[in-house]
């Protein structure tokens, strides 16, 4: 039986083979030639193989209905069943300070560069009578390239004797590759209360669903009083890391319940079906920022790249920007960075034969290799650049 109440079983080239050679025999007698160069054995081998095959295809098939074992599309058809979707490739977003001649109005579409990674303006410009004039910009390419660093924006595509120079004030973001099976997987964990509606778990469902959102908390006043925060009675209030306030305000609106009152340092207006408006209120998390310095004792098998291989995961278990720009969710709101899990994240790497890891959260003031205890309204972020790695 292929399946039982065990799961699925796959018969395998092997497996398919010596049924086959067993009829053979029963039907010829024990005497039938079947080895490899029979044309009885090179049927059978060739028969085997296709239906071996069909066999890996058909365990494909079982396997694509369950979150841990779907990959690809088949992976994505199973998001809507709590309501996220893959988050696809991101344009980055930012803003640029062009200069030019005073009343001169630029064209939505003007193009300014950072080297090889181009932007566009969003919409028309008039350059004021100081002659400069600050406007949105969004990248041509989609992905992590278009994260540029403040003032690197400096190059205009297309001369234009109206506009002789450009810079970006603050540095561009939202940028990122499409969502891999791994991290759509860990989102899809997060969200499987996302369904439901007037909870904590599904409010915290939606805001995970939310693009950009890597981290979510609610907490909750159910007392008749102000609470030691500053939460009115009855009311929550949602922590969140990432994410466009818009969304983040409507995800809330969408489950929230009728006439409790939503509390926070942003707000956001969100209209209903009928057209009405309501206010919204939540606050960005506070991130611990948490920077580590790595001694690696390593091995001949250690590769040429293992510095920035340990860095990846470092970055991975705890969570923010990989030197590629990539974002990674890493710890959940209000969760503990474990020393030793930070051990165990590097040991993960080839070649690493030992590792010491020292954290600091004051900005390398003090380092300690004890455990960074986050409170529930926070949570722990740190960046490639943050962690320091000596080969011993």
């Amino acid at each position: 039986m292929a399946l039982t109440r065990s799961g699925f079983k796959r018969e395998r080239f092997e497996d398919v083979f010596a049924r086959m050679e067993d009829k053979a025999r029963e039907v010829f007698g024990d005497t039938v030639n079947t080895n490899a160069r029979s044309v009885l054995g090179i049927i059978l081998r060739i028969v085997a193989w296709i239906l071996a095959m069909l066999w890996q295809d058909t365990e494909d098939v079982y396997n694509s209905g369950y979150v841990n074992t779907s990959e690809g599309v088949n992976l994505d058809r199973l998001g809507p069943y709590v309501g996220i979707s893959r988050i696809g490739d991101q344009y980055a977003v930012g803003a640029v300070v062009l200069t030019g001649t005073p009343g001169y109005i630029v064209q939505a579409g003007f193009r300014v560069a950072a080297g090889d990674r181009y932007f566009e303006t969003d919409a028309d410009a008039i350059i004021s009578a100081d002659g400069s004039v600050k406007t949105t910009i969004t990248a041509v390419e989609p992905g992590q390239a278009g994260n540029v660093a403040a003032g690197k924006i400096v190059d205009i595509v297309n001369p234009n004797a109206d506009v002789i120079a450009a810079t970006n004030p603050e540095a561009t973001s939202g940028g990122r590759e499409k969502e891999i099976d791994t991290e759509f997987r860990e989102r899809f964990t997060l969200s499987v209360s996302g369904g439901g509606a007037g909870t904590v778990d599904s409010i915290r469902g939606a805001l995970l669903s939310v693009p950009g959102v890597r981290a979510a908390v609610v907490i909750e006043n159910t007392a008749n009083a102000t609470d030691n925060a500053g939460r009115p009675p009855k009311s929550f209030e949602s922590y969140v890391l990432g994410g466009h306030p818009k969304d983040i305000g409507a995800a809330i609106f969408s489950k929230k319940s009728a006439g409790i009152e939503s509390y926070g340092t942003e707000s956001v207006t969100v209209t209903d079906l009928a057209g009405y408006p309501h206010t919204v209120r939540f606050s960005y998390a506070l991130t611990v920022s948490v920077s580590l310095q790595v001694t690696i004792k390593k091995t001949s098998s250690y590769p040429i790249d293992g510095s920035k291989l340990t860095k990846t995961a470092l970055v991975k278990y705890i969570g923010g920007e990989d030197a590629d720009g990539q974002l990674y969710a890493g710890l959940t709101m209000g969760a503990s960075v474990v020393h030793a899990r930070l051990l165990a994240a590097a040991l993960t790497v080839e070649g690493v034969d030992d590792v010491q890891i020292e954290l600091s959260t004051d900005g390398g003031a003090t380092w300690s290799e004890d455990n960074v205890l986050i409170v529930q309204q926070n949570v722990a972020q740190t960046s490639a650049a943050q962690i320091e790695v000596v080969e011993a």
